[in-house]
């Protein structure tokens, strides 16, 4: 299975591997008698998820939904932002360090800014998952762009391309496989940064479910809105892991 169906032999290890780990949680917590307070059965987790579905489904959807726009906004003003800054190296001198400055500053400090400026709706959600997953898709782009082999890009100039075609056909090509490594990075950070701004203000989403049950020491809530983040970022990891196999078939095959 391995060699013929990869992702279905990866699905089927990681899937056994998780319920191991959940059996040897359950195990260990009711041998010790752990308080539910401290730390939930994954039981008990489970039958809070099975109450509750219909609700804890609305707000992981509303989550996914922030996610995605922020990591579909970083994706094209990252490629875009590298694009640019790659044009030139003057360009990248001047350019570079200020993006780096920009992401290190803590996201977390710029999250009350957001609200006050877009308000309290989905956009400072949206606004500060591209700014935490923006970076990724940046470097990872910048890294593509300068990798492509010197000798390619001296047969397209003797061939004569134009710049736009150069870059279109080979420059962007190549750099590909670099785009979608940060892709898969970016796109847990667009997750991060969309529960950071439900943390700072919001009445929809699963960082909501995380703050009202932390108010309310209700430990199980907590742990059941985290299991869902885990599922989230997994599904959406392996949506990405299809489109890198869909766009690059040639390292597939390799």
């Amino acid at each position: 299975m391995s060699t013929k169906n990869p992702i279905a032999a990866a699905v089927l290890a990681g899937t056994a591997s998780t319920l191991v780990a959940l059996v040897l949680w359950e195990v260990l917590g009711r041998l010790t008698g752990v308080r539910p307070i401290i730390l939930p059965l994954p039981s008990q987790v489970l039958l809070e998820l099975g109450a509750e579905w219909r609700w804890y489904l609305g707000h992981a959807g509303y989550t996914t939904m922030t996610t995605l726009a922020g990591f579909l906004l970083s994706v094209v003003g990252g490629v875009l932002i590298a694009t640019a800054v790659a044009s030139s190296r003057r360009v990248e001198r001047f350019f570079y360090p200020m993006v780096v400055a920009m992401n290190s500053v803590p996201k977390v400090a710029v999250a009350p800014l957001f609200v006050i400026w877009l308000g309290t709706g989905s956009e400072p959600k949206i606004a500060i998952a591209f700014l935490i997953a923006v970076f990724a898709i940046i470097v990872d782009t910048l890294h593509g762009l300068h990798s492509v082999p010197q000798d390619i890009l001296d047969v397209a100039k003797v061939l004569k391309g134009r710049p736009l075609a150069v870059f279109f056909k080979v420059r962007l090509p190549s750099a590909l496989p670099s785009i979608l490594a940060g892709m898969k990075v970016a796109v847990s950070l667009a997750l991060v940064g969309a529960i950071v701004g439900e943390f700072v203000s919001s009445q929809r989403g699963l960082g909501y479910v995380i703050m009202s049950a932390q108010g309310t020491f209700d430990t199980v809530r907590v742990f059941a809105a985290l299991f869902l983040l885990a599922l989230i970022g997994l599904l959406l990891y392996g949506a990405l892991v299809w489109v890198e196999r869909l766009l690059t078939p040639w390292r597939s095959r390799h």
